[in-house]
């Protein structure tokens, strides 16, 4: 039995676990439907022409862990940005855990997608909110069929949130090897201002396939600053559904930043639904070995009067592949459009692969939009100016690689966070920094 007939033979056995009776069992049902018509995705697509998922689907995966397990948060700690207050929601093997999640909150819904679901209270932002950002493609439609487990934020008008937001995901490699599928609602209502932190962590080598959904709603006026740290171990892999609603005036900005995991295939979607709107996408990707990266980005802008910045820098050794595919769509009616996305790349190999390929489609005649991308090296005549004022080759090849990305991480917000990445980039350079973490 492959992978695809696993998981339609599971969702009858999932149907019988969850309530039949609530208004997310049609969609699951509907769902269910469009990934066994449509299977996994294949290089036939064009979307996936430079992704392929047969070396992660080949594998035995457990779709339903056997049992709950409990992890030490001292053997943990190191992967939260502990250094800072932060409310906490943390999943082990797709299974909230109430010991080490602080979601205690003021004037706000932090909860599990389960409960949300399951709950009077939430009837009316699920039915208006759940699947109405994500797409109808096999691998959110799989992870809608299977929706039951992962975070439910609801942000009321006018509020600021005052601490960061963690959603971790931890793996504990007890299963041979494991598939999650994490669903995620967050909404926030007008004038209000969130920070949220997401990474999925394995903690062996075991193989952990995860198909991971995300539904961020911004409306008027509301402010989403949402960070990704994708750090996993060699036989991780990660595809990643982001889809982002945005109504007038509403600012949201993604920061994704890649660095471990065999195969990562990041998808983000922005939809722009209101005038003066801000949209920004920035990553930064840096690996080595056998890896793959995919980021597959498109920004749908609507209506006049907008913005998006799409930012991504890409640092690729060994024999790792990097994918980017950027898409911008300026609608007839998004006069006065502002679109800028850049793609960057350096490659240290000769063994390094990067396709890239930013497009724009420009119905509208008044708009400002640019694309471009450029693969290189490291510029050697630097490189000797550096080593010549006596910085040694490996810390002055560092320093040019950091300064490359540089740009993107002076638009992280939470001091923190750029504290840990820089650390990050530092340990992937395999040079020292002057600070701990």
């Amino acid at each position: 039995m492959d992978l695809k007939e696993k998981l339609i033979t599971s969702f009858m056995v999932f149907e019988d676990r969850v309530d039949v009776d609530n208004y997310v069992h049609d969609l699951r049902s509907e769902a269910i439907k469009i990934f066994e018509e449509k299977g996994f995705p294949s290089k036939k697509d064009e979307e996936w022409k430079y992704t392929s998922l047969k070396s992660i689907l080949k594998e035995d995966y457990t779709v339903f862990p056997k049992d709950e397990n409990a992890l030490d948060y001292n053997a943990v700690r190191k992967y939260f940005i502990h250094d800072i207050d932060s409310y906490k929601i943390v999943f082990i093997d797709g299974k909230y855990s109430s010991h080490l999640s602080q979601t205690t909150h003021d004037g706000m819904d932090i909860c599990l997608m389960s409960a949300a679901i399951a709950k009077p209270k939430y009837r009316l932002v699920i039915e208006n909110y759940f699947n109405k950002a994500s797409g109808k493609d096999s691998l959110s439609s799989l992870n809608t069929a299977f929706s039951c487990e992962g975070a439910f934020i609801h942000i009321p008008k006018n509020k600021l949130v005052e601490k960061p937001i963690q959603i971790v995901h931890f793996s504990t490699g007890n299963e041979s090897a494991i598939m999650l599928q994490p669903r995620n609602l967050i909404v926030v209502d007008e004038n209000s201002h969130v920070q949220i932190i997401e990474r999925h962590q394995s903690l062996n080598n075991n193989p952990v396939l995860t198909n991971s959904v995300t539904e961020i709603f911004t409306n008027k006026r509301a402010i989403v600053d949402y960070y990704k740290i994708q750090n996993d171990t060699q036989n991780a892999s990660l595809i990643d559904n982001t889809f982002i609603k945005q109504e007038q005036e509403s600012v949201a900005s993604v920061h994704t930043f890649s660095f471990g995991g065999k195969l990562t295939r990041n998808n983000l979607n922005f939809y722009q639904n209101g005038e003066r709107i801000d949209s920004t996408l920035k990553g930064v990707t840096i690996i080595g070995d056998k890896q793959h990266v995919d980021h597959n980005t498109m920004v749908h802008h609507a209506q006049p009067n907008c913005e998006s910045h799409q930012d991504y820098k890409g640092i690729f050794g060994d024999s790792s592949t990097g994918v980017f595919n950027g898409k911008v769509l300026v609608e007839k009616e998004a006069q006065k459009t502002n679109a800028f996305q850049a793609n960057n790349n350096i490659l240290l190999s000769d063994k390094a692969t990067i396709n890239t390929k930013p497009q724009l489609e420009i119905f509208a005649d008044d708009v400002k939009c640019s694309h471009g991308c450029t693969i290189g090296q490291l510029d050697e005549s630097a490189m000797f100016y550096m080593q010549s004022r006596g910085i040694p080759h490996k810390e002055a090849r560092a320093l040019l690689m950091y300064a490359f990305s540089n740009n993107v991480l002076s638009s992280v917000k939470i001091p923190e966070i750029k504290h840990r990445i820089t650390k990050l980039i530092a340990n992937k350079l395999g040079v020292r920094i002057g600070f701990d973490l």
